[in-house]
């Protein structure tokens, strides 16, 4: 079994493939009632790019850690895709679609790592 910082890193690895942006790791282990231990987020210029992003992860961690994920949401509009692999949930969004959400501050009793975009 994949340590989840294996999986946090191979996701993280392929969101910057499909060069996905403002990529923010929240640690939610010591919070009791969180979804996941740990969300990643990130955004992409448009819908097409979100399918991408979401698109690589799954294959990235298929293929390297030869995990799925439990569940995905939100193909359909490709505005915000959700990608649950229980330890870790990947959310990625459109910017207006994350703007208006704003998960990092729902969760905010998290601690929280911004990563540097990569050009």
């Amino acid at each position: 079994m994949q340590s989840p910082n294996e999986l946090q890193a191979a996701i993280i690895e392929a969101i910057y493939d499909k060069k996905g942006q403002k990529i923010q790791l929240i640690d939610l282990s010591e919070i009791e009632c969180s979804p996941a231990p740990a969300l990643i987020i990130c955004q992409a210029r448009s819908s097409a790019q979100v399918s991408a992003i979401a698109d690589n992860v799954r294959e990235e961690v298929s293929r390297q850690l030869h995990i799925k994920p439990y569940a995905t949401d939100g193909y359909r509009n490709a505005q915000w895709i959700i990608v649950d692999y229980g330890s870790v949930m990947l959310h990625v969004f459109q910017p207006e679609v994350r703007e208006f959400y704003r998960l990092e501050e729902l969760w905010s009793d998290g601690k929280s790592t911004e990563l540097p975009d990569i050009d």
